[in-house]
């Protein structure tokens, strides 16, 4: 029955804890048995979300308390993977909402919260980790109530249900000096504030897909919430798209749903159960599955649109498949994109591209660097060319470009560089504002374009003690060019080795990316120029063999420390006239044309045509 079923998603800003929060939940309502370990952030069961502490995917997970199933749909609190969130609302009858209590909202807090009060969820809320240094509560909970306010939430949705919680201490406390010392009062403020999954028993079968996997043996998985009716293996169905345009009769051939952090194999499921099906291979997001005497399709969920693209082509430098990679073809390289955007709701391949490359349309910076560093792991080899906004004209035929509200809380020592950088970057101040601890607050209105690259120098200029949140904001006037970077390339001049000869010689010049005996290729870029202009070096030159000596021949010269990049600085690095090869085992920078003389020769062509 419907009434013993709570769908609830957990939405927070990112870092406030809401997996942690899980973690404690599934402790508490028994998911583990007392003899199995459990990991730390259980929900975040990629290993990218494990290093970065950042959860990427929605995942479903269900507890019992009681009499009550509660599935419980995590989401991701970056704003790069704010379709998943979009994507969640449908699957749930009410949110919770974690709000950290030193920080309390935070605008990734007001992006998720508008989302959810605009889907007609029910919101609760948990002021979270009530027992750190510097925890403000009852202020981050009287915020929580202005932003409500401010986003014109209903008179009933002001009165929210709301508990001070550790995720750490696993307990939730009615308030912030109670004495309660477990979950119990979270238990019972979903079972009895959530309502009841808004579905008819009794109708004719039907589910939107909200929910997409795969398996290499069972193909493809997908599922939702059971809106109408029920379900059983063997049923025979219909599946349709949000425009009807495409309808497939198929039978049900494996039926699951969520126990624990497992999928349960069952024989049939009920109306607003969450559910996982199986039986047809093409299905998309947002398509819908009915009975087949009531095939009546539901509209598609708007997602925010994607403001940045990235090409993708075969690595065809001249130390290709050298480093354990096992895909290299861009027939291989396009199939995994294929089956990303399939997936996954915010990227997509744009139809016109090239024979020879993959054009990607994606949201943000950071879900294109993930997106790589996974096909990298899976052992595929490729190129990648520099992240390139998505440009639009408006009706007046004026180019627009794809702007973001940035909200940064930085130490008041780092106010003047970070301000600084972002004026570079083209962004206007909207509000500054600085507390009693010494930290100061500054919202931006900057272009996408200008937050490429930002994130690493922001983190250096306040010393790792910097937040940063960005949100979309829309399309504006074009602002003009932006400098990406100062320092030109140093290029190597012919293949070999990095010499410690050459190195010494070379770090007067820049700064090197890789350490004495690296392996490089004609065309690669081997470093930073002091300038702004581009050098070709001799990195593998030795040291002439003589039979005099110096006096001062065998002193040894220390070396500069080599640059190391991740994924994300190395993205930022480009320009465009520049690729980043990517390997299982290395990052390396290039030029798109690796001849030194045919480079000439298209940079001159470049400068006629200006």
């Amino acid at each position: 029955m419907p009434s013993r079923i709570r769908n609830v998603g957990i939405i927070a800003h990112v870092d406030h804890g809401k997996t942690t929060l899980v973690d404690a939940i599934f402790r508490q309502a028994g998911v583990f048995r007392e003899n199995q370990h459990m990991a730390d952030r259980v929900m975040d069961s990629n290993d990218l979300e494990r290093e970065k502490g950042i959860t990427i995917l929605s995942k479903v997970a269900s507890v019992r308390y009681r009499d009550t199933k509660i599935n419980i749909v995590d989401t991701p609190g970056h704003a790069d993977f704010g379709g998943e969130v979009e994507r969640v609302l449908s699957m749930v009858d009410g949110v919770l909402l974690v709000v950290d209590a030193c920080e309390g909202p935070m605008p990734q807090t007001r992006f998720v919260l508008r989302k959810a009060l605009q889907s007609g969820v029910k919101p609760i809320v948990c002021i979270n980790k009530i027992d750190r240094d510097g925890a403000r509560p009852l202020d981050a909970y009287d915020k929580t109530i202005d932003l409500f306010i401010d986003l014109g939430a209903s008179e009933d949705d002001l009165f929210f249900p709301h508990l001070y919680t550790s995720g750490a201490g696993g307990f939730a406390r009615v308030s912030p000096d109670g004495s309660e010392q477990d979950m119990r009062e979270l238990f019972e403020m979903i079972v009895n504030s959530v309502p009841p999954p808004d579905a008819d028993p009794e109708g004719p079968f039907r589910v939107q897909v909200n929910n997409l996997d795969y398996s290499d043996y069972l193909g493809r998985m997908f599922g939702g919430k059971i809106l109408r009716g029920k379900v059983e293996v063997g049923d025979r169905v219909t599946h349709v798209s949000p425009d009807g345009s495409r309808t497939n009769s198929f039978n049900v051939t494996k039926l699951w749903v969520y126990e624990g952090i497992k999928l349960a194999e069952v024989e049939r499921a009920g109306a607003g159960e969450i559910v996982m099906l199986a039986g047809l291979g093409d299905v998309m997001l947002f398509d819908s599955i009915c009975a087949a005497d009531a095939v009546e399709p539901l509209p598609g969920i708007e997602i925010e649109p994607s403001t940045l693209s990235m090409t993708f082509y075969a690595n065809n430098s001249p130390l290709a498949g050298r480093d354990g990679g096992k895909f290299l073809t861009i027939h291989k390289i396009r199939e995994r994109l294929e089956k990303e955007e399939i997936i996954s709701v915010s990227i997509h391949i744009d139809p016109e591209s090239p024979a020879d490359a993959v054009k990607v349309f994606a949201r943000g910076e950071l879900q294109l660097a993930i997106l790589i560093e996974t096909m990298r792991r899976e052992s595929f080899e490729m190129q990648i060319s520099r992240p390139q906004v998505i440009l639009k004209r408006n009706e007046a035929g004026q180019i627009e470009e794809p702007y973001e509200i940035v909200t940064l809380e930085l130490p008041e020592e780092a106010v003047g560089p970070v301000m600084e950088d972002l004026a570079r970057r083209k962004g206007d101040m909207l509000d500054m504002q600085k507390d009693d601890s010494g930290r100061v607050r500054l919202e931006y209105l900057i272009p996408t374009r200008g937050l490429i690259g930002f994130r690493s120098n922001y983190l250096t200029q306040t010393r790792g003690l910097g937040i940063m949140a960005s949100l979309f904001e829309g399309y504006r006037e074009y602002k003009g060019e932006i400098q990406s970077r100062t320092q030109g390339s140093l290029i190597a001049k012919d293949p070999g080795k990095i010499t410690r000869y050459a190195y010494e010689d070379i770090q007067e010049r820049g700064t090197l990316f890789y350490p004495v005996g690296t392996e490089v290729y004609g065309g690669m870029i081997a470093g930073a120029n002091a300038r702004d202009e581009d050098l070709v070096v001799n990195v593998t030159k030795t040291k002439a063999a003589t039979n005099i000596r110096s006096a001062t021949s065998e002193a040894t010269t220390v070396l500069d420390a080599h640059r190391d990049f991740s994924l994300e600085q190395a993205l930022a690095w480009l320009r465009e006239d520049e690729l980043l090869e990517v390997t299982p085992k290395m990052l390396r920078f290039r030029k798109k044309v690796l001849d030194h003389s045919e480079r000439r020769v298209a940079e001159r062509r470049s400068e006629v045509s200006v």
